[in-house]
């Protein structure tokens, strides 16, 4: 893959793991969370091939600032990040509504893929907006665990984790989500049907 553009970096320990940074003349071109080391959150910011990065010599105040609200938020304060510049260069113009909306879900509410999908005039693209939030590079800042199933299941999340990780965020916001219905598989006639 082609290198787009050279990244700064700034690496840091939050409640949610160690997060990571990379930021261009346009805004945040990426976010990553819940690490066990900042070598393994620079590693993850590396894995995208888009960029290369180097570790900044010294922070713009908007990075400084983004990093303090973000380990605050991860402490479970309520900090905004609508007024975060984003570089949205590797986005098509659905994918950048699709963010654009899920930015637009406030902290303590969720949304359904199929919601999401309504909501920016494509109903029936559920799965096109599950891969938008799979791919999201702002998780945190563009909320795709505030994203759910239909029925308020949990749905999917590919940040470290996974789905403990979405858990973890949404209890610090006071969102419950729903388990699914764990069946008790029994033996008959020779398959096995839930009870």
């Amino acid at each position: 893959m082609t290198v787009r553009s050279a990244a700064a970096t700034h690496v840091f320990p939050t409640e949610l793991g160690w997060m990571a940074l990379a930021w261009t003349e346009q805004g945040l071109a990426r976010l990553t969370f819940g690490h066990p080391s900042a070598a393994a959150a620079i590693a993850s910011l590396n894995a995208d091939g888009d960029w290369t990065t180097a570790r900044a010599d010294e922070l713009p105040k908007w990075v400084a600032d983004l990093a303090e609200r973000l380990a605050s938020y991860a402490s479970g304060g309520e900090e905004p990040f609508d007024d975060v510049p984003l570089d949205l260069s590797h986005l098509t113009a659905f994918q950048r509504n699709v963010v654009a909306k899920c930015r637009r879900i406030n902290r303590g509410k969720t949304r359904s893929y199929g919601e999401l999908a309504a909501g920016v005039g494509s109903p029936g693209a559920a799965r096109a907006v599950g891969s938008v939030m799979a791919n999201n590079r702002f998780p945190i800042i563009i909320p795709c665990h505030r994203v759910v199933g239909s029925g308020g299941s949990i749905g999917g999340f590919s940040a470290p984790d996974g789905l403990d990780m979405k858990r973890r965020m949404l209890a610090l916001e006071g969102v419950g989500v729903r388990e699914p219905r764990k069946t008790r598989m029994t033996r008959k006639a020779g398959r096995y049907v839930g009870s």
